[in-house]
């Protein structure tokens, strides 16, 4: 059994909020961190053993990336999924672009890249691998038509990947967040919009940065083994109603 020392995840859009949660807690217990990130500037500052540049939508060099990532490491076992986008927008106004990079990032990417890593662990006895959706995957949200279709679709994706991959020692789980009040993300819920969201969660607030970590580190440890398949929701019980 591998142990978080001897571990070595790879995380996506890890230069920056949930991403750069997700680094920086599983280097807290002791793994080896490599991030990937399109923006080079962005992994100037930011955490991890090692740093990839790469846009996941392109599949030459996401394999590119995931083998530089085995070679400077000696090994891979856990990715997580957590570059993402969002074109805000009704669904009687947003343009076609808007709507085609956002399902290009956060579906076709992180499927790009969970094909790579998945045919890496498929060779090397399994591994472990989350994919950051939302609670726009289960309940309708006003303006986020594209972003709800992209993380709607990662659902799909991942239960199909849990069913294909699972009898090869690979578990395939989700976790869906509510509002995560990231740098990014804060002022834009500090606000009358946030405080009336805000007051629909049985909880009444919204989630921080660690604690979508948190789950993922679990949905990545040997602890959660025969978890497959599976969305863990971290949204204070928003999608209950």
């Amino acid at each position: 059994m591998t142990t978080p020392a001897s571990r070595v995840a790879l995380v996506t859009g890890g230069a920056g909020g949930i991403g750069a949660a997700v680094v920086a807690a599983f280097e807290a217990e002791g793994t080896r961190v490599a991030v990937l990130d399109r923006d080079e500037r962005a992994l100037a500052g930011a955490g991890g053993s090692f740093h990839v540049a790469a846009d996941t939508t392109d599949p030459a060099a996401v394999a590119s990336a995931v083998a530089e990532v085995v070679h400077r490491a000696g090994r891979l076992d856990v990715l997580v999924n957590c570059a993402g986008t969002a074109t805000i927008a009704p669904a009687l106004d947003i343009d076609l672009a808007g709507w085609s990079s956002t399902l290009a990032v956060n579906l076709t990417g992180s499927f790009v890249v969970a094909r790579a890593v998945g045919r890496h662990l498929a060779a090397h006895g399994g591994g472990r691998i989350v994919t950051i959706a939302s609670q726009a995957a289960t309940v309708g949200l006003e303006g986020h038509v594209a972003y709800a279709a992209s993380k709607a679709g990662l659902l799909g994706m991942t239960r199909t990947l849990a069913l294909e991959w699972g009898p090869l020692g690979i578990t395939v789980n989700t976790v869906s967040p509510t509002v995560v009040l990231t740098a990014l993300a804060r002022p834009n819920w500090e606000n009358p919009k946030g405080g009336a969201l805000k007051a629909q969660i049985p909880t009444g607030r919204f989630a921080e940065p660690d604690e979508v970590a948190a789950a993922v580190l679990y949905l990545a440890s040997p602890a959660a083994a025969m978890v497959n398949g599976h969305d863990l929701v971290v949204d204070g019980g928003y999608t209950v109603r």
